[in-house]
């Protein structure tokens, strides 16, 4: 991952990822997950020994802004896939990135676009998803030029 970015909110952003991926296949709710989090989880070298700490209220964010803003957020990143590719037919964990990327880009109006995205690239990459960086970046650059596209003006 990136110096540029890491930082607090990057490691509240990878922490994010991993709740939502478990608020969707262990059927728990957000609140409860991100109780989990805070208690358990969230703790100092939770990415990695040089990892900051993360910033617990961005992350609860993330997660429950995104979980409660799911359909809202799928239907976004649906017409944002190459045709005949479905939300479903994503591996889970980009599935999890594309949702909180999603979320910051439509909620998140104090983080600039491009660092949203550049953030959920590299948290791709935090995953191993290097083939699926690419991926992430052309689906939240297609939802940021939509909903932000005054900000977003100019880029390719």
């Amino acid at each position: 991952m990136s110096e540029r970015v890491r930082n607090g909110r990057t490691t509240s952003r990878l922490a994010a990822v991993q709740a939502l991926y478990q608020v969707e296949f262990a059927t728990e709710d957000p609140h409860h997950v991100v109780e989990q989090f805070r208690r358990f989880r969230l703790k100092p070298g939770f990415g990695g020994p040089d990892w900051p700490e993360a910033e617990p209220g961005f992350f609860a964010d993330i997660v429950e802004g995104a979980w409660s803003r799911k359909p809202e957020i799928d239907a976004l990143i649906e017409p944002a896939l190459a045709r005949g590719w479905t939300l479903q037919r994503i591996d889970p964990v980009i599935r999890a990135i594309l949702r909180a990327g999603a979320y910051e880009i439509l909620a998140r109006g104090d983080v600039p676009a491009r660092a949203t995205i550049d953030a959920y690239v590299d948290v791709s990459l935090a995953f191993d998803a290097a083939k699926e960086a690419g991926f992430v970046n052309g689906v939240l650059d297609r939802i940021a030029k939509d909903r932000r596209p005054q900000e977003m003006a100019g880029r390719g």
